[in-house]
Parts: C-alpha cells; sequence; structure tokens
C-alpha cells in the first residue's frame, strides 16, 4: 500500500467512529478506486426498433395518422425466384394494416375494394375518417366500423389539407401535364364545390401548408410537359380563404421545393433548391421571406414536421438520414441514424414520435429538447 493509501486508510479508520463503519467501507472503496455503490443510468438510444408489420407494402402506399394510430394501404407483390435466381411477380393484392403505439401493436385491417391502387394518393384525416384522394379514385376509411366507402370524385391530386370542415385540394396532373384548379370535400354533408380559380401556375406537386385560416400555396412556375417557365401573369405563391373562397397573391419564394411546415407564425420550408439543402421561412402575415441556415446535406422529397419547438424534416429518397432545426439559435442538427434498411415507405408525426417505416421494419425517434 502506497504511503497515500495509508493516509487516506487512516482518515477513513477516525471517520468510521464517528459515522459508523457501513458508510466508510462504501467511502473507502470509491476513494481507493473500487466500484461505487451508485447504479448508473442507462444510456438509451433515441430511435427505438418497433415490431415487424403484419405485411410488406410494395407500391402505391398511403399513410395517414389518426391521433392515436398510424393506419397504411397500398399493394402488396408475392414473388418467385426463376431458374436464374431473379425473382418475379407471382401475383399482387391490396392490403391494409394499422399500428398503435401505445400498445405496440400491428393489426391487419381489411383493404379498400376495387381492381388496386394508383399512384399519389393524398390522405388527410378528418377526426373520424381517412379520406384518400387521387386523380383516379377515391376512398374513405371509418376505423371504428372498419368498412371503407368509395367517394364519387376527387378533389386533386397536387396537395390535399384538412381544415376541421373540408378537405381541400390544389394542383396535380399526369403525363406532362399540370392543374391550376382546385375543389373541396365535406364529408359531413357529402358535397363537393369547385374553389375560386387561382392566380398560381399550374403543379404537379406544389408545396404548402394548413395555416388554420389559409392554404399557403407554392408554385415552382415551369410546365412539366416542355420545361419552360409559364408566364409572369401567373403567381408563384398565393394564399386561399375558404370562409371568403377568395385567394390573395403572395411574395414569389426565392426557390422551390422541399416540405413545409407551420409553426404557428410562418410556414417553414427545409429542402429547396437543386441541391435540396435550402431552407426558408415565409410570413403569411407580412407577406415576407426571410432565409433560413443552409442545411447540412440535402434532402430530397423531404417531409417537414413542426414539434411544438423544432422542425423536424426528414429525406423520403434517403435511408434513415433526418435534420433538426432550431429556431432559437438558428442551426441544424443531424438526427441519430434510424436503425432502417432501405428508403423510408412511410414517415409520421405523432405529436411525441417521429416514426419511420422502410418495408416492414419501422423504428420510433423521440427527439429531446435541451
Amino acid at each position: 500500500m502506497t504511503r497515500s493509501a495509508e493516509t487516506i486508510v487512516k482518515r477513513i479508520a477516525v471517520l468510521a467512529a464517528v459515522v459508523g463503519f457501513g458508510s466508510s467501507i462504501a467511502f473507502l472503496l470509491v476513494a481507493c478506486g473500487g466500484t461505487s455503490a451508485a447504479p448508473r443510468a442507462a444510456s438509451l438510444s433515441p430511435w427505438q426498433p418497433l415490431p415487424a408489420a403484419p405485411v410488406k407494402i410494395d407500391a402505391d402506399l398511403t399513410s395517414v395518422w389518426t391521433g392515436s394510430r398510424l393506419i397504411l394501404f397500398g399493394r402488396h407483390t408475392v414473388t418467385k425466384k426463376g431458374p436464374g435466381g431473379a425473382p418475379y411477380a407471382v401475383k399482387s393484392f391490396n392490403t391494409a394494416e394499422s399500428y398503435d403505439p401505445a400498445s405496440k401493436t400491428w393489426t391487419r385491417l381489411s383493404p379498400p375494394h376495387g381492381p388496386g391502387y394508383v399512384p399519389d394518393y393524398d390522405a388527410v384525416w378528418t377526426g373520424k375518417e381517412l379520406l384518400a384522394f387521387s386523380a383516379f379514385g377515391s376512398f374513405a376509411y371509418d376505423p371504428e366500423a372498419s368498412a371503407w366507402r368509395t367517394l364519387r370524385k376527387s378533389v386533386g391530386g397536387g396537395i390535399v389539407v384538412w381544415t376541421g370542415r373540408e378537405a381541400i385540394g390544389w394542383g396535380g396532373g399526369c403525363c406532362g401535364d399540370a392543374w391550376g384548379n382546385g375543389s373541396a370535400y365535406d364529408p359531413v354533408a357529402d358535397t363537393y364545390r369547385n374553389l375560386a380559380p387561382s392566380p398560381l401556375a399550374p403543379n404537379q406537386s406544389p408545396v404548402g401548408a394548413w395555416t388554420g385560416r389559409e392554404l399557403v400555396l407554392f408554385s415552382s412556375g415551369f410546365d412539366p410537359g416542355s420545361g419552360k417557365p409559364y408566364p409572369a401573369s401567373f403567381a408563384r405563391a398565393a394564399a386561399y380563404d375558404p370562409a371568403t373562397d377568395s385567394w390573395r397573391r403572395l411574395a414569389r419564394p426565392p426557390r422551390f421545393g422541399g416540405g413545409a411546415a407551420w409553426d404557428g407564425h410562418e410556414v417553414l420550408v427545409a429542402g429547396a433548391g437543386s441541391s435540396a439543402r435550402l431552407a426558408y421561412a415565409f410570413d403569411p402575415a407580412a407577406n415576407r421571406w426571410r432565409r433560413l441556415a443552409a442545411m447540412p446535406f440535402g434532402l430530397q422529397g423531404a417531409t417537414a414536421f413542426w414539434t411544438g419547438r423544432r422542425l423536424l424534416v426528414w429525406g423520403d429518397a434517403e435511408t434513415g438520414r433526418g435534420l433538426a432545426y432550431n429556431p432559437r439559435t438558428g442551426r441544424w442538427s443531424v438526427l441519430p441514424a434510424a436503425p432502417l434498411r432501405g428508403t423510408a415507405s412511410a414517415v409520421a408525426w405523432t405529436g411525441h414520435r417521429l416514426l419511420v417505416l422502410s418495408g416492414v421494419r419501422g423504428a420510433a425517434f423521440t427527439p429531446t429538447h435541451p
């Protein structure tokens, strides 16, 4: 024993007579490099794997968050391997399922009837039903009754939002064409109405968000068929007010693309421009844009969610990559890589967690806010 160790032991012997032998032994273990009696806090990963889904949805996936569970539907393809080992499709069928984060369980659902699905469904949750719209067919699903019903027509396939009363859709198109019109559907009255003519340039995939009062939309301003810009008479940004059935022109966005989310004051746009790295904030009340810090890397096909304190951005064409933006500091942070393989097939914000699914595998990310 070294002289310094002997000194410590002598001091502890005196301490033992004062405070008790047990406390002194614990102190001796710590002082001489022994194991502390206090347990260490377990380190938890911010990503928690989800149980495997009942079936893989291979094509035409549509999903929506209901407030308590994630509903998904689409088509599953059964494959076999040929003589050379290459897989080939044997058959495909419609399928639907839901995930409940509270119980961490999956449930297979009855899928909607019909010959099959078509790409690019836009789905919203009304508080009671899932409404899914496409250019070639639309459905509604009531989870309580586990029943689907076919809607008479669509409200457009570009962007669809739920206002609390109506599903409002605008834009869309197919095969080199783009639409510049919109319509609304009231599921309670089961009625449709056309929106007032829009000043916007037609667009297949406009970027926008519902603010609680207006639908704010941004258009690329380019004809998808020719690749040429539309005339300057068309607006590149506009807001629609369903209460007055009227549009107002907005300031032109600096760049187009990315995902958008409403933070209660501004529309935050992330993943814009050819690099998919640019980010902006738009104030509808002041009709003013401001540039945010560029993202550390591009996220193609970005989906954005406002958590109440941060902007979460996930790249649909990425493998386990996402970013978070802190408006107070004006800085981006990289989310830990998700424990998934392949690109994301469904992404949803539950109000507490980010759910990301790829095939039958999924994971939930719980953000921490310092």
